[in-house]
């Protein structure tokens, strides 16, 4: 059974930073997204496994 929800390690998410700002990065737990609020963007998180490739986000609206 799949989870709703995508769980990412704590630790993990203190060494992550976005790769186009190379700032801070924000979980959001609902849906299973790193935000990167200086790129606007949101890397998704799979199967707990964050994909962190600029081509793979998604552009947040202003």
């Amino acid at each position: 059974m799949l989870a709703l929800t995508a769980e990412i390690d704590p630790r993990l998410l203190e060494i992550l930073v976005c790769p186009v700002t190379h700032g801070p990065l924000d979980y959001d737990r609902e849906r299973a997204e790193l935000i990167s609020r200086g790129a606007k963007l949101a890397y998704p998180v799979r199967d707990g496994v964050p994909i962190m490739l600029p081509e793979e986000a998604r552009e947040l609206a202003d």
